[in-house]
Parts: structure tokens; sequence; C-alpha cells
């Protein structure tokens, strides 16, 4: 509400009225509110990376042209945040007539309650105050959601209560949309609300009308729609039916990171971080990169369901386990702090594996073992922006970079990383492999010491990925060896 006018102090229709209120539909008010914010240079939906330039600019058009919007999407794509930002851009307070189910404008009332309680008090009507925080409604709609739910029913207990017969309207016990009168309601997977129920809001979106019971009321009820849906919906569980569809009147589609950068924004922006970890756990820039790198190879992956999406969720809850799998370390050795490792990303599988929806061919492969693949395909389309690119197809004979590295492996006893070394342990093992340190300092010369264990760690699995060394997991961490040394050598 405009400063000018004081909830603390106005409490009657009169005062009101003296203030110089006047009556705003919710279009108008978010339309107003965010063109101030506009004008001012303001970002209305702060917290929402990558869709400066794409979502939100529709958004804004949408909301300036009072629309009632769908938001169309893959899971995990920010669809009910931008609904809920959308609450700050509502006036902080507005005026209801007191005791309104329906949350009437005294100025413009709506509902029987109201209108008679006017014509009785006048100007000495009570006027209670509404935040817009508590102007927000949602709904998830399932198959099971009814009519009574959303539109409302005849309440038998009410009428025994009044004394009134059930051709009276004042036995009507409203649902959640007229509830929400003058607020804005979203109704999230909306292709799931069964057909029936989807022709139940072709009226309340179009022309005000509601129908109960066969009580045909006229209420104007003042309303900012917001749906979201997700397109694997139209052909897996449902669809909006069409004379819906026609009533939305902005579509908007929404869509996936597009670089690391943005990707990395949102995960430290939502991940749920304890103080403590973010004090003793040190996690170096590159390593942000890999995990944001498994999402980005899942969502091209041909074991994963590209309709199904993967969701920006993966790599939060991966964030939260690569930590954990850090710190789980830290307590057991009894240092006082670690940085993270790569061997420490299969603790993100988990994470991964409840987070994508397989094909058949992934599911033949089983979930872990594509979780596995996709972490080695992140640190392989990672790789040669930090090393030499090591082609797919080559002379054997060829002179190579790793020629050194391959060879201290093809000559050196099995190299082994174990999960519960501590950082001492461990930087003596990597620093023991005087080939990697050179090629690390060569092409990586500007590495923080801190960091420089992962990047060589990491090199290792490179060289693993691209099939010149060989790893193996067993219970207590991994083994690097040459791929053929081993067996050479038996023989």
């Amino acid at each position: 509400m405009k400063s000018k006018l004081d909830q603390n102090k106005i409490k009657t229709l009169g005062q009101l009225k003296a203030a110089g209120y006047v009556h705003k539909s919710i279009k108008d008010e978010l339309r107003e509110n965010l063109m101030a914010k506009m004008s001012r240079g303001e970002n209305a939906f702060h917290g929402v990376w990558g869709y400066e330039n794409s979502v939100i600019p529709e958004l804004e058009r949408a909301i300036l042209s009072r629309h009632n919007i769908n938001l169309l999407g893959l899971r995990g794509q920010a669809k009910t945040r931008l609904a809920r930002l959308m609450v700050q851009l509502l006036d902080e307070w507005i005026p209801v007539v007191d005791g309104s189910e329906i949350n009437d404008d005294p100025l413009a009332p709506i509902s029987r309650y109201a209108i008679e309680l006017i014509k009785e008090k006048g100007d000495d009507t009570p006027v209670a105050w509404m935040h817009r925080d508590e102007r927000f409604y949602e709904k998830l709609a399932t198959p099971d959601v009814t009519v009574a739910d959303l539109i409302g029913d005849i309440d038998p207990i009410k009428a025994a209560n009044l004394r009134l017969s059930y051709a009276d309207d004042r036995v009507i016990h409203f649902g959640m949309i007229p509830r929400a009168n003058r607020s804005i309601f979203v109704i999230n997977e909306l292709p799931d609300l069964q057909a029936r129920i989807q022709v139940a809001l072709f009226n309340i979106l179009q022309e005000g009308d509601i129908q109960i019971r066969g009580f045909k009321l006229r209420l104007s009820l003042d309303l900012q729609f917001v749906f979201t849906a997700n397109p694997e919906d139209y052909t897996n569980r449902g669809s909006i039916v069409t004379p819906l569809k026609d009533r939305i009147g902005s579509q908007i589609l929404t869509h996936y990171p597009e670089n690391l950068e943005v990707a990395k924004k949102i995960t430290g922006q939502e991940a749920q971080l304890d103080e403590r970890q973010k004090q003793l756990v040190h996690v170096p820039e590159l390593a942000l990169d890999v995990l944001e790198q498994i999402s980005f190879e899942a969502r091209k992956s041909e074991y994963v369901d590209a309709k199904s999406g993967v969701s920006a969720r993966m790599s939060i809850t991966a964030f939260e386990n690569l930590l954990s799998t850090a710190e789980r370390r830290l307590i057991l050795s009894g240092e006082k702090d670690t940085t993270v490792r790569l061997s420490d990303f299969m603790g993100v599988v988990p994470s991964i594996t409840g987070k994508i929806e397989l094909v058949y061919e992934g599911e033949q492969e089983g979930a872990g073992s594509v979780a596995e693949m996709l972490i080695e395909d992140a640190i392989k389309a990672i790789f040669p922006s930090l090393f030499p690119k090591i082609d797919k197809l080559e002379r054997k004979d060829a002179p190579s970079v790793y020629d050194d590295l391959i060879h201290w492996f093809f000559e050196g006893e099995d190299f082994e990383l174990l999960d519960e070394d501590g950082d001492k342990t461990y930087q003596e093992k990597l620093d023991s492999v005087l080939p990697l340190s050179v090629l690390v300092k060569e092409y990586q010369p500007n590495i923080a010491k801190k960091d420089s264990y992962f990047i060589k760690e990491l090199l290792l699995w490179g060289l693993v990925a691209h099939k010149k060394l060989s790893k193996l997991r067993f219970t207590e961490g991994y083994q690097f060896k040459d791929m053929y040394g081993s067996f050479i050598r038996d023989l």
C-alpha cells in the first residue's frame, strides 16, 4: 500500500475513503509496481540466474500485459520460485472488509457478507489490513483434487447453524480459489489436474462466474493465476485442455543453465551448508566445474531420459554430499581442515542416481554405473581446457606429452589413493609421481598449491577416461596402474 495510507490508523471504511484510497485490481497492482522497479533499475526477480535475457523479460511483458501465466519447463527450472517472487511486486498492505472470507475490497465488495455489512454500517464498516505475504496461494495439481477443493461446496453444518435451507447461497463453503481473491494463485503441474476440473476453471479465468451445486454466483474474483507445467506431462500423464490454454494469456518456456558459471551461482546460492563445512573444507574452483559438468553431461547422455530432464537440484544435493564426504574424512582423521579430492566424488553418486530417469539402456547398465560414467564424462569434457588434448584416434608410436607419466606407471608398482588417507599422506603419494608434478607445473603454472593436488588427481582420472591408464575401485580406495604393464610383467 502507498505510504500515505497508514494501516495502523485506518480502521473503518470512512477513514479509508478520507485517506484517498482507490480500488485497484491485483493485475494493475503488479503492473504498476513492476514499472516502478524497472524505472529505478531494480531487479524484480532477484536470485534467479540465467534467465536475464530469456525468461525474465517474457515474464515482465506478461505482467505488463495483465496476463495469467503458464510457466512451461522441465523439473528444476525455478518455475515455482519465479511465481513466489511475484509476491514482492504486490503492495505491502491492502485493506479488506474485516471478517470477509474472500478478502473483499471495502470499495468494491463482491461477497454477500461484505455487501450487507457495508449496507448496514456504512462508513463505520470495520477494515482490516492484509500483508502481501498472505496473498500467495499454492496448490499442487493431483488426480484427487476436486471441484469442491478449488471452488467450493455446500456446507451442511453451516446450513444447520444458520437455520438456512440448501437453496440459500449463504450455506456455501468457499474453496481455495475464492478464498484467494486479490491474491496470486499458483497451480503446480497443471496437466495432472483432471480434465473436468480444468473445465471448472474456464469461467473463473474469463468471466469470474463460479457454479457450486446449482448455485451460479457472479463473483468478479480478482486473481493473478500462475500455472506451472512440465512438457513430459502432456504425453505421459495428462494434458492441458485446449479451451483452458486459450484463456491463459502468456505461456513462457523455462530452461536449464546454459553455462557452468550460471550453474555454479545457482548451486552456491541454494546448497544448504553448515557454516563449519564452509570453514573446514576447502573446495577448489575446478571441483565446482567438474560437479556442474556432471549435470551437463547427464542432459545429453544416451542413458538418461532427456524428456524427463535433469533437475538443478541434482547439482545442489551433489555439492552437499561432496562436502559431507570430505567432512566425514576430516572427522575420522582428526585433522583440523581438508580439501575436496576428486575421489570424494564417489560420495555424490547417491545424489545422481536419485535425480535421473534412465532409458532402457541405462537401466541395463545400472544407475550406479551410469552415475560413474557421468562423472568420468565430466572429467573428460573439462580435461582439454587444462592439458593437451588426447585424440581418440592416434598413432601408437606417436610421441605424447604424457609418455613419461604413463611410463612411470609401467615401470612402477601399483599406485593407491585410499579414501581415509590424511591430507599429508594423500599429498605425499601424489608428489611421489614426479612426471605428474612436471606436467602440472608446465601446463598449469599459476595453480595455487592448495588446489594443485586436485588437478594432479584430475590428470590421472583424465588419462583413465582416455584409456591411457587403468583405475580400479576397491573397498578402501582407488588403484591406478598402466593399462598393460602388469600383464606384460606377469608374462
